[in-house]
């Protein structure tokens, strides 16, 4: 959390070009997705729900016990960084860090950057004030005690997050998803029964509004369906208002030259976007609810919960 908003303090302050790698802020359907939103297609939104079904990673697993020899090809010091040293283990390595709390964040951080950016977007969401996550809990082999993991981020998670009125919109409580867990199948779709139907293989979102929903998959909205089905038909598509990106890469380049900075930069945007999502890791390692003061980087109910913000570097790596 402390290096998001210290990059992006740092990428204002030296005005370089920066973009994070979420690929569905550039495309067409997470503007149209907003364009309904804002056109009033479903009415008032209070409601949220969002998910993934990852991790496709090992999660709520111990620290190997066994030390292999460190490969010829890889540089384990270089490899570990700022994060505690520890014995090499292939276990880490390839995409398997993320589910490794020294050295990942789990399927909310994998997958949250993704799935609620175009609810970030189109709903005009900032800092949350409070935010809670019940999840499985690690059973250990040996002692069959339930306990709380440290190494590892959990099989499966919800995370309740609460947002604030934003100008003319109401408060807002988002709920995320992750590990196999899933919302309740939305009543306007009888003919599925089985919810991981619902989105893509990475994950999906559906807004409740007053007046309809809208479910969509992960990346950028895509496929937005407006439920029910009769609203979907019948419902008159606005102008297009919103800009047209010229794709990813696209914008990275004219960012890069000197031209119009990328939609997803550190600073403008994907900065919040990252604190928006970490915030809820916290509350998953804690099992807690916490309030959150998002302008000044603080839980203000369990000032234990601050030490999760940030960690101490290992000797030799503090900048």
């Amino acid at each position: 959390m402390f290096e998001a908003r210290t990059i992006a303090r740092l990428a204002k302050e030296a005005k370089v070009a920066t973009q994070m790698g979420n690929q569905g802020h550039a495309t067409e359907s997470i503007r149209q997705f907003c364009e309904w939103v804002w056109d009033g297609a479903i009415g008032t939104v209070r409601e949220v729900h969002a998910w993934t079904p990852h991790a496709v990673w090992p999660q709520d697993i111990d620290r190997p016990k066994e030390t292999p020899p460190v490969p010829d090809t890889l540089d384990w010091d270089l490899w570990l960084g700022p994060a505690p040293a520890r014995p090499y283990h292939p276990a880490y390595l390839a995409m398997m860090w993320r589910g490794w709390i020294d050295f990942g964040t789990g399927a909310l951080g994998d997958m949250g950057c993704h799935v609620f950016d175009p609810l970030m977007w189109a709903l005009k969401l900032r800092h949350p004030t409070s935010v809670e996550a019940s999840s499985s809990i690690f059973v250990p082999k040996i002692t069959w005690q339930k306990q709380r993991n440290k190494e590892t981020y959990p099989r499966g998670s919800i995370v309740r997050y609460q947002f604030p009125a934003r100008g003319e919109l109401p408060p807002l409580k988002l709920t995320w998803y992750d590990g196999g867990l899933m919302p309740e199948i939305p009543a306007e779709l009888p003919e599925v029964q089985d919810p991981t139907e619902l989105g893509d293989t990475y994950g999906g979102f559906l807004v409740v509004g007053d007046k309809g929903k809208i479910l969509a998959d992960s990346h950028g909205a895509g496929h937005p369906r407006l439920l029910p089905e009769s609203l979907h038909k019948n419902y008159q598509r606005p102008a297009k208002t919103l800009k047209r990106s010229p794709g990813h890469h696209e914008e990275w380049i004219r960012a890069c030259k000197g031209g119009e900075p990328a939609g997803s930069n550190f600073v403008d945007y994907a900065g919040l976007l990252t604190e928006i999502v970490l915030v809820g890791n916290v509350a998953v390692r804690l099992g807690k609810k916490l309030e959150w003061d998002g302008p000044n980087l603080r839980f203000t109910n369990l000032s234990e919960s601050n030490n999760l913000l940030h960690y101490e570097y290992r000797r030799g790596w503090a900048l």
